[in-house]
């Protein structure tokens, strides 16, 4: 991918190759001058719209030449989140937090790979580490997602609530504070949250599936009044339909499979499986 202007420049740094002498020298000048000027665009395009591995393969031959770049050592770390590649993505982010020019937003998108990784103690620690005057979204999700694995409720509570009151889009967040409700027990707020989560984005089905299963904790086995469509019916008349059998009432979810299977655009091999395992005891 190139933009008009690397390849006018191009162009003209290749007209002069045909030159020799101190023409080749300010050719050499040309294409180094053209990689300066197109670099920022190019590192934008690796980071967003590049495939990840690509992306990674192009940070990495980039680092290794310029082993003293952070901006580049970022972009390779950032990569290497994007392609799932989280245990070398937490040894790139903890060399970009240790350089000359670090930031504190580079120990928050540690904190983020030390957690894809499991490492929630170091990702406490690392969190501990931001100064309290770096006030983001991303800082308060995480600090939020520690507080819950540690079972501090309050604190995530407020951590969550803080998070959301620093974005635009919190659907996602308030889709993980309902689960937190939900794996306390907490179904009738865990509820509420993933109603709002859909509220703000109707396409999200995790917060639909959760909504069911919120409500299905009550033994309130009436689907939600939210969009959704006919395959989304039917599976989450499915995960209805399990937590029915969960709560003890077998032949509400035996009904409730029967009506996903006939609601199902295909065939709904989930569904039928878990019917014949309940028909046979």
């Amino acid at each position: 991918m190139r933009h008009p202007a690397f390849i006018s420049a191009l162009v003209a740094a290749l007209a002069l190759g045909a030159c020799t002498g101190k023409d080749e020298e300010t050719v050499d000048r040309t294409i180094k001058d053209l990689n300066v000027i197109d670099e920022a665009n190019l590192n934008d395009v690796m980071l967003t719209v590049a495939d990840a591995d690509e992306a990674v393969n192009y940070f990495s031959r980039a680092v290794a030449g310029n082993p003293d770049r952070i901006d580049l050592r970022r972009g390779l770390a950032q990569s290497l989140v994007r392609s799932g590649r989280n245990t070398e993505a937490v040894a790139a982010w903890t060399r970009v937090a240790a350089m000359p020019g670090a930031t504190a937003s580079d120990k928050v998108d540690l904190a983020d790979a030390l957690i894809r990784t499991g490492s929630w103690s170091r990702a406490e620690k690392t969190l501990a580490a931001v100064p309290p005057t770096h006030e983001t979204f991303k800082r308060y999700r995480l600090a939020a997602m520690v507080a819950d694995a540690n079972e501090e409720w309050d604190k995530a509570d407020d951590f969550y609530e803080t998070a959301i009151g620093l974005t635009t889009r919190p659907a996602g967040v308030m889709n993980n504070w309902g689960y937190s409700l939900l794996s306390r027990g907490d179904y009738a707020r865990a509820e509420r949250l993933f109603s709002d989560a859909i509220r703000q984005d109707a396409s999200m089905f995790t917060a639909k599936n959760n909504l069911v299963m919120a409500r299905g904790a009550q033994r309130n086995y009436a689907l939600p009044v939210v969009p959704m469509s006919q395959t989304e019916r039917a599976q989450l008349l499915h995960t209805m339909a399990l937590s029915a059998v969960k709560q003890g009432d077998v032949k509400t979810g035996e009904g409730l499979l029967r009506e996903a299977i006939s609601t199902h655009p295909q065939h709904f091999e989930d569904a039928v499986r878990a019917l014949r395992a309940l028909e046979t005891g």
